[in-house]
């Protein structure tokens, strides 16, 4: 009879484990364990070199033959008052990162996490119990890299003794004097040069029931930096507010203010925004960097038919051009393109916007103030008695404006707005939704761009690879006749790896993927008859239309993003 625990030692090898869980298949096993054999190599090495299982796979299946949990290290904000149990050095030497409290135990990411010198290490330093978790070593370097480098620990340490020092009472009353000190100011100054350092366009500082994090928005996405303790959240709101010239001791309801941050030779104007949520008031702080104009509709990713189309539209002295996109599709940004490509000296135009985000040489900028009954509609009144040639309003939002950009647009004004639509064709339709006459529409609409925006592969970690045949096929499927026959076994995708430059993300900067549909004499007779977004798009696709698909695909060959991507933005 064969010995139960021998067979469970057999079953919890790294191979047995990986195929019990399909990361492997039985050709694949057998393989592996014959090469082993014949090489006398471990089969660990044989997997890696070729790369037959991704290494967290492997990482894993490591786990659970030590017993230990695995961590996923990744995307993962630390708190600062943990990192500050284990000093960066101990941290880098011994490929360990504390990584959670958990009452009288610190959870630790360890390379080796049967290490009980570590272990004891830790315990004896941190004065709790050690619970170890594996993680790739890498994994542990990067996070000890990215978490440390925040130089926020001592700030937080500092800033809780501060605060712990002040009744809350009086910080009110005295908050300038207590708050301009550090270490408080230095946990906002680390905050906003990480902000900066990162490209990130908004810093969400958010209170929990335990903690306050800290999210960064970069590229578009929202990544989880830092965990902060509960008690430096007030702390740390009062400072901003006073920054940005807010009442300190009103705190239901949400303010708006602004202020400037200097960082080396980069300015940039902050807008700030506070809310009072259910554990306290959330900020978000919007950062405009005041270098930096309107980019060109080339940067942007107009190109080609198009490019062409929309330049055309814009020469046109009268009409009403539309810009369409959910919220963060870059409408605004498109839209201070065109007029920096149009302003000059022999032009006057005028701008409704909240807020003004870019300011542009020769142009006039509103900004919305709806406490003092300053808005879209008014304003657009008020403009057409300034001899405007130009009009751009920041957005159509309701009937009113709606109309009288459309009387604009039909009085020789030539008039630029966005509008909430997911796509190009929803434009007709969802202005006559609001009334608007269809013969009066067709005769005012131009064009109407939609537009994405997606992260570009990173160019210092850009790696080739084959197209699985599943994903070629749909890409012939998408572009069509975009795709020329002759191309279609030579197609090649490219991805990011993920490096420092990039913050491991694989991705570094945004560029637009776009539609341009064109006010055709049949696409008149569509508006005119009621028709579907979904007939309009099909008109305007047979006229020639690159739908925002399509040119995602396009950028996606040419190796500027990828599908994954393109997929996130403009899938139906």
């Amino acid at each position: 009879m064969s010995d139960p625990a021998a067979q469970n030692t057999q079953d919890t090898s790294l191979e047995d484990i990986l195929f019990k869980e399909k990361y492997i298949d039985a050709d694949q096993l057998s393989a592996v364990k014959l090469e082993s054999i014949n090489s006398g190599q471990p089969i660990e090495k044989i997997l890696l070199q070729r790369n037959v299982v991704p290494v967290d796979k492997i990482t894993k299946a490591k786990a659970q033959i030590l017993n230990v949990s695995y961590v996923e290290l990744e995307g993962r904000a630390i708190a600062a008052d943990i990192l500050n149990l284990v000093p960066e050095a101990a941290a880098r030497r011994y490929k360990i990162i504390p990584f959670e409290k958990k009452g009288e135990e610190l959870w630790v990411a360890m390379a080796d996490p049967l290490d009980i010198q570590i272990s004891q290490f830790v315990e004896k330093r941190a004065g709790l119990r050690v619970k170890p978790f594996l993680a790739q070593e890498k994994d542990i370097l990067k996070a000890i890299s990215d978490q440390y480098a925040q130089n926020l620990t001592s700030e937080v340490t500092s800033a809780l003794k501060e605060v712990e020092a002040v009744q809350p009472e009086a910080v009110s009353a005295t908050g300038p004097e207590i708050l301009r000190e550090a270490p408080v100011s230095n946990i906002i100054d680390q905050l906003l040069q990480y902000a900066i350092k990162s490209r990130a366009s908004d810093v969400h500082i958010e209170p929990q029931e335990d903690r306050t994090r800290v999210r960064y928005r970069i590229d578009g996405i929202l990544q989880e930096k830092i965990l902060l303790p509960k008690g430096v959240h007030d702390a740390l709101v009062s400072r901003i507010k006073i920054l940005s010239v807010l009442k300190i001791d009103e705190k239901r309801l949400p303010q708006d203010g602004r202020f400037t941050f200097t960082y080396e030779k980069n300015i940039v104007d902050l807008r700030i925004s506070t809310i009072p949520t259910v554990f306290g008031e959330k900020v978000v702080m919007r950062l405009l960097p005041k270098s930096s104009g309107a980019p060109t509709l080339l940067e942007l990713g107009l190109r080609g038919s198009s490019l062409k189309n929309l330049e055309t539209q814009m020469l046109r002295p009268h009409g009403i051009i539309l810009l369409c996109g959910p919220t963060g599709s870059g409408k605004t940004t498109t839209l201070y393109s065109v007029l920096s490509k149009i302003s000059s000296t022999r032009v006057n135009v005028v701008t409704i916007e909240d807020p003004v985000e870019y300011q542009i040489p020769g142009v006039n900028q509103v900004q919305v103030n709806t406490g003092v009954g300053l808005t879209f509609a008014s304003a657009l009144r008020s403009f057409l008695r300034q001899d405007p040639n130009i009009i751009m309003v920041g957005e159509i939002r309701d009937t009113e404006t709606a109309d009288l950009a459309i009387q604009a647009a039909l009085t020789g004004h030539q008039v630029f707005s966005t509008l909430h639509t997911n796509y190009a064709a929803g434009a007709p339709p969802r202005l006559l939704d609001m009334g608007i006459e269809p013969f009066l529409l067709t005769s005012a609409l131009n064009a109407v761009v939609g537009q994405r925006v997606v992260r570009k592969i990173c160019p210092h970690c850009k790696i080739e690879f084959s197209v699985p045949p599943e994903v070629a096929e749909n890409i012939k499927a998408v572009l069509g006749r975009f795709l020329p026959e002759s191309s279609y076994a030579s197609l090649k995708l490219f991805k990011g790896r993920g490096c420092s430059f990039c913050l491991e993300t694989g991705y570094l900067g945004r560029i637009g993927i776009f539609e341009v549909l064109s006010v055709t004499e049949q696409i008149v007779k569509l508006i005119l008859e009621h028709a579907s977004a979904g007939d309009i798009e099909r008109e305007a696709v047979t006229q020639g239309m690159v739908t925002i698909k399509q040119d995602g695909y396009l950028k996606v060959l040419e190796g500027i993003t990828t599908l994954e991507e393109v997929l996130r933005v403009a899938q139906d």
